[in-house]
């Protein structure tokens, strides 16, 4: 506690003057800060809202592609059944042209499968981006 000197009709008020300019100062900045504090956390939690969403579109995402990739499999599959079950009614002329098919077919599918696989690691890619950035901003949020 600050101690003042005494004049003749009290307290000295230059230097009482000069407390209260020191704690009117004091107390301006400190609201000042917790303003910027304030305006600080409202970016952090509007853009912590920003990357959630983005997470749950993502999420989205790798639900659609993860269906694409089964029905595309399906599709394989069926359509390799369909030659197969087409091949053995008809002749050795029919299995041969047949088997080429298939054969054409496979590749399809080794194809697909290649770019389904690249797609998986992208959006792998993009979610652990995204999830570095989320770390990155509580990283920022605690400093």
């Amino acid at each position: 506690m600050r101690k003042f000197n005494t004049v003749i009709n009290g307290y000295d008020k230059i230097e009482v003057n000069s407390f209260i300019q020191e704690v009117t100062t004091e107390y301006e900045n400190m609201l000042n800060k917790l303003k910027k504090r304030d305006n600080e956390i409202n970016a952090l939690k509007r853009e912590l809202a920003h990357y959630k969403n983005i997470e749950t579109t993502l999420n989205k995402a790798v639900l659609v592609a993860e269906d694409s990739s089964n029905q595309i499999k399906k599709i394989a599959h069926d359509e390799a059944k369909m030659i197969v079950q087409e091949a053995k009614k008809n002749a050795s002329h029919i299995i041969n042209d047949a088997l080429l098919k298939a054969e054409k077919t496979e590749l399809e599918a080794d194809q697909l499968r290649r770019s389904l696989k690249i797609y998986k690691a992208r959006i792998k890619q993009t979610i652990e981006e995204q999830l570095t950035m989320v770390d990155d901003v509580d990283n920022i949020k605690n400093n």
